[in-house]
């Protein structure tokens, strides 16, 4: 694979450098908590019944003011649900609604005040619909003290009010049960993420050692039947193999950085489209690297004999009977990938990729990978919190959610749905999190075989505790920060470089032999 195709597929694996969790827009963070508003943020059902018959499900976000709403759903009331008029209830309703649930446009004037005058008119609940698809925060001012507020209020992403308005106007019978069931504190999601990154990490680390001493052997062969035979070697190159310096590290992250700039100005569905493409493309070329590798084992005949394809060169004939079986099970998952069980097809064509290109690119020594990562840590803290203060939202946690599009998210990423969280959803972690750590951790294992040192003695079982340790604390983190999204690298690379092994082969900056 030529460099520029590598460094692409570099950039790919950049775009989504964040465990991400949770679906409130943190964008009132700053208002503290006061007497009468202090409830912690929680997501509620809201499950509808329409003339009888059970509806739709919806998502809302419960207020930090008035009482806590229940967690179990057998403790909730099936209540009637009322169109308020006034729509925004700034003013007082016309007609008391005795024990029904109001709904409510979110208007202008203060949360509070809505509440308020619902709780007046005799409502049992307010239900707000917000003006846009995201979910806000609903908080208190600051010098509000009239706070004594005793019915909950929800506010609902746009479409789904706008569909429970809809349902009223046409003159439906709407009863709504409101219920906040908690999460667990552990989802096995990310267990089973975990241990598909750590898996990742250490088959391509293990090929890419196993593969530079089969270099090494083949060389030391060919030095035995004479100089011509090295001479020819050379010329035929390094195997398509491809080294990162100290001035390519740091371009990464300037090149990935205006990469990721246009993907956020530019994220739409038609994008995400050829998002979809490329990734396929990148897949299709892992995928293939990977079966041909496996299975040249048991049909070595194959894989050792060549056709020459028209603008391609030789090709072995093993690759020829892989590539249509890769090229459809790409394109079978670009089609169904909003089914589902696709997560899956996702899963095995990222990984497939991720191995590939620790194969191919390679850390020829510590310094050069401590500066990739130093790098990418940098650039994962600017990415998820300091560039808010300039977009006014995370821009990496925007483009790994696929915001602003229908998509679920872009493609460049690892994802596991939670199985027994009620809220669903995934698990992610971006294709960086696991390369960029990978080609480390793959350099230590290569100089542990060329240096013949054994497991316990060596670098890399020290470089594995430290990158699973780190993505561990991750997610312990993801879980402690309710929901926000964490930059995954700003905890694996301390643990990575940090660890004492790493700093011993620092302090003599080893290099490849």
């Amino acid at each position: 694979m030529a460099a520029a195709a590598v460094l692409a597929l570099l950039l790919l694996s950049a775009l989504a450098g964040a465990a991400t969790g949770g679906d409130i827009v943190h964008h009132d963070d700053e208002a503290p908590k006061i007497p009468g508003c202090n409830n912690d943020f929680i997501l509620v059902k809201v499950q509808s019944w329409v003339n009888g018959k059970e509806g739709d499900e919806f998502v809302g976000v419960g207020a930090r003011f008035g009482p806590k709403i229940v967690s179990k759903e057998k403790h909730a009331n099936r209540t009637k649900l009322t169109l308020a008029d006034p729509i925004e209830c700034c003013s007082p309703p016309k007609d008391k609604v005795s024990g029904d649930v109001l709904l409510v446009q979110r208007g202008k004037c203060k949360f509070t005040k809505k509440a308020k005058f619902a709780e007046a008119a005799g409502a049992s609940a307010i239900v707000i619909i917000n003006h846009v698809h995201e979910l806000y925060k609903m908080v208190c001012e600051k010098n509000e003290t009239d706070l004594d507020i005793h019915i909950p209020a929800v506010l609902l992403p746009k479409d789904a009010g706008s569909a429970l308005h809809t349902l009223l106007t046409n003159g439906n019978a709407v009863s709504v049960q409101l219920y906040s069931p908690d999460r667990p504190v552990v989802d096995t999601a990310e267990v089973f993420l975990w241990l598909m990154a750590v898996g990742t990490v250490l088959g391509a680390s293990y090929w890419s050692a196993w593969s530079a001493r089969e270099a090494v052997i083949e060389q030391e062969k060919l030095l035995k039947d004479g100089h011509e035979g090295l001479l020819n070697v050379e010329a035929g190159g390094s195997s398509g193999m491809v080294d990162i310096n100290v001035a390519s590290a740091i371009m990464f992250v300037v090149v990935a950085s205006c990469f990721l700039i246009m993907l956020y100005k530019l994220m739409s569905y038609w994008f995400v489209e050829l998002l979809v493409v490329i990734f396929c493309i990148g897949g299709v070329e892992g995928l293939q690297t990977c079966l041909v590798a496996v299975l040249s084992r048991w049909f070595k005949p194959a894989a050792e004999s060549f056709v020459k394809v028209p603008f391609i060169g030789a090709v072995s004939h093993l690759t020829l009977a892989v590539c249509p079986f890769c090229i459809a099970f790409a394109v079978l998952w670009a089609v169904f990938r909003q089914v589902p069980y696709a997560w899956i097809g996702q899963d095995i064509l990222g990984i497939a990729l991720i191995v590939t290109v620790i194969q191919i690119v390679r850390v020829p020594n510590l310094k050069v990978g401590s500066v990739l990562l130093s790098c990418a840590f940098l650039y994962d803290i600017f990415w998820v919190f300091v560039s808010k203060r300039w977009f006014h939202e995370s821009v990496m946690i925007v483009v790994a959610r696929g915001d602003k599009t229908d998509e679920d998210g872009v493609p460049m990423l690892l994802k596991i749905p939670r199985m027994f969280d009620p809220w669903g959803g995934y698990s992610i972690i971006g294709f960086g999190d696991i390369l960029l750590p990978g080609l480390l951790v793959a350099f230590a294992l290569r100089y542990d075989f060329v240096a013949k040192k054994s497991l316990q003695s060596g670098y890399f079982l020290w470089s594995m505790v430290a990158y699973g340790s780190g993505l561990l604390i991750t997610y312990v983190a993801l879980n402690l920060m309710d929901g926000h999204g964490q930059p995954a690298l700003l905890y694996i690379v301390p643990f990575t470089l940090g660890n004492d092994d790493g700093l011993r082969l620092c302090s003599g900056c080893i290099h490849e032999r």
